[in-house]
């Protein structure tokens, strides 16, 4: 009997020993996976934000929030795709040491090298621990108007620039710029060496446009001396222009060994009485070249009572278009001289055929002329081999009165808080218009509207050796500058293709 009974208990027994195993496995499994999931790892990175929201000030100097730490680390690395500014570096690095209490790491930048960044909107002056002014806490570069803007450091994904509008966005400070130095760069000549003519103030070619919801890519030099290789890239047009092409030489001069392999074809010096030049990079056999312009359709003269006078044929292109014939890549503009009081006012002027009109309105004139600038590109250029760009207006900041007549810029060393004009240019929307309707792709390059918050870029009294403030240049821009930015848009647009 004791046997019976000792044997019809033992498969329970058993299963009661299983199911206790079974359990507990299951209860550490369990255990082990939410420690897994919910328990910071030594590798995770640190979130600080700055919130503006609960920001201070007291008197002039701004007061920043305190600084929140998820997930707080001995050592940590902040990974960035895009140059934090000085300040934002220094306040993470004191930060980072009281938090911790170790010495801290110095807080190291890798270009592209995560897919996570940290982004600043704003930060002003030179120094890391210099204290804004009235003046400039007032200073939102591009499109925050209104506010004290404390820089805003959050962690964010980073966005590709395609399918970006690159023309809106703000001016952020960046220690990291210029892209190169009036001393290491021999081609600017005296109308943009702002620093050479005594210009002491540094500040204006250290903005970098940040466009809204994603970065422009940081010019490459020798990646876009690659892009060229064996081609010509060449810039028509007004003195502007000439004012983008020796920027484009300056930031390209920077990737060569051996400057000496960059030369002149004529042995010409750059000045603004001669309008032809060719630049040869022979390492990279390919030439960067400017050619003059104004309005890319011919100036003429035409006899007009009992004298001959300067007429201008919207109805005939420049006849030095065929030096541009044959080139890989062409950037075209006009618009500066459309605002003379001569093509303003339009009066026995303009020319047709034999025609010269008594008087013929200037944005009628400008449409024309570009209709004939883009008739020949469709007539003239093969699209399978040159790329065409025409890039926008630039802005002139006149204040005052015009150059020839007291206008000045003298006192502006910061971008402006908000564009002068709100209006989009006429020109510029004929220009779209004009396109729009050639056969041959034509890739504008919308520059405008940034350019209008940089009244701070310009030459004013500085264009000159000899300087005066009677007449100031609030329309050309000073090297290194703004049209380094005009050439980081034509990088970006290159090799996105």
């Amino acid at each position: 009997m004791e046997r019976q009974r000792s044997f019809s208990f033992k498969p329970t027994r058993l299963l009661v020993f299983s199911f206790t195993i079974f359990s507990s496995v299951l209860f550490l499994s369990t255990f082990t996976t939410w420690l897994t999931n919910y328990t910071p790892s030594i590798h995770q990175h640190i979130h600080l934000y700055f919130n503006t929201s609960t920001s201070s000030s007291v008197g002039d100097s701004v007061v920043l929030p305190p600084l929140t730490g998820h997930s707080l680390t001995k050592n940590f690395t902040v990974i960035s795709v895009v140059k934090v500014p000085t300040l934002i570096d220094n306040r993470l690095a004191r930060t980072q040491k009281s938090i911790s209490g170790f010495k801290s790491e110095p807080v190291r930048h890798h270009v592209g090298a995560s897919n996570a960044n940290f982004t600043s909107m704003q930060e002003y002056g030179t120094s890391p621990e210099r204290v804004p002014s009235k003046e400039e806490k007032k200073v939102v570069a591009g499109g925050l108007v209104g506010k004290t803007q404390v820089p805003i450091l959050k962690k964010i994904e980073q966005k590709g620039v395609e399918g970006c509008d690159l023309t809106k966005g703000y001016w952020v400070f960046d220690e990291s710029y210029p892209p190169y130095s009036k001393d290491s760069c021999p081609f600017i000549d005296e109308g943009f060496d702002c620093e050479g003519n005594g210009r002491l103030d540094r500040s204006y070619t250290k903005w970098r446009w940040q466009a809204k919801g994603c970065d422009l890519p940081r010019f490459n030099a020798t990646k876009m001396l690659e892009l060229i290789r064996g081609k010509r890239l060449v810039f028509v047009g007004d003195s502007i222009n000439r004012n983008q092409w020796e920027s484009m030489l300056c930031m390209l001069l920077g990737a060569i060994k051996d400057p000496t392999r960059v030369y002149e074809t004529h042995g010409r010096k750059i000045t603004k009485e001669k309008g032809n030049y060719s630049f040869r990079f022979l390492d990279y056999q390919c030439t960067i070249e400017y050619y003059v312009s104004h309005f890319l359709v011919h100036e003429s003269k035409a006899r007009i009572g009992q004298k001959r006078r300067p007429t201008l044929r919207i109805d005939a292109i420049d006849h030095g278009s065929s030096r541009w014939r044959g080139a890989d890549i062409v950037v075209f503009n006009t618009a500066h001289w459309w605002s003379h009081s001569k093509t303003q006012a339009g009066i026995y002027y303009y020319q047709e055929g034999s025609v010269v009109h008594p008087q013929l309105n200037v944005s009628t004139a400008f449409r024309r002329a570009l209709k004939t600038w883009a008739s020949w590109v469709d007539k003239r250029i093969n699209h399978r081999k040159t790329r065409i760009f025409f890039r926008s207006s630039a802005p002139s900041h006149f204040r005052g009165g015009d150059w020839n007549s007291g206008g000045h810029c003298t006192e502006a060393t910061l971008p402006l808080n908000e564009t002068l004009s709100t209006n989009y240019p006429e020109k510029n929307i004929i220009v779209e218009e004009v396109i729009k309707q050639m056969k041959t792709p034509v890739t504008l390059l919308n520059i405008t509207s940034l350019s209008a918050y940089r009244i701070d870029g310009h030459p004013s009294i500085y264009g000159r050796k000899t300087r005066s403030s009677r007449i100031q240049d609030c329309s050309h821009w000073c090297l290194p500058g703004v049209p380094d930015t005009w050439n980081e848009l034509l990088y970006f647009h290159l090799q996105s293709r």
